[in-house]
């Protein structure tokens, strides 16, 4: 068995690792994990509108996926967690994103609604496991 490969992002992920101990990715063999990701800038900004969040999370995605060798492509399993609820705009910008970012494969989904994230204004968080070679 492969020993695991922990990555950390520069900016937020080296914040998160410093006041948290927690890192934004692992690799074992062929396959990723990351922690999960929400829509925050390096800063720990939250945009207002919940489409812009939900945009910047996948970006975050792509940036945790990328630090391991991934990209979206290689992305079979997705949970998502929301607070709020599931109003169309959620899904609709979800199912955008997916089809966007992942045209050739429609990973597994669970979405689960929950009262609170790790940071006060965060309506999303995204985790997702890869599969590389």
């Amino acid at each position: 068995m492969s020993k695991p490969q922990f990555f950390v992002s520069p900016g937020y992920g080296q914040r998160f690792l410093d006041e948290l101990h927690f890192s934004q990715a692992v690799r074992i063999g062929d396959r990723v994990e990351i922690s999960g990701q929400g829509g925050w800038t390096d800063e720990l900004d939250i945009p207002n509108q919940v489409e812009e969040e939900i945009a910047q999370a996948f970006r975050n995605v792509e940036r945790a996926l990328a630090l391991a060798g991934a990209n979206w492509s290689h992305v079979y399993h997705v949970n998502s967690y929301h607070v709020g609820g599931f109003p169309p705009e959620v899904n609709t910008t979800m199912t955008t994103l997916f089809r966007e970012n992942m045209p050739d494969n429609a990973p597994i989904w669970t979405q689960i609604g929950v009262d609170a994230l790790g940071l006060p204004k965060m309506r999303v968080e995204i985790r997702v496991t890869a599969h590389v070679g």
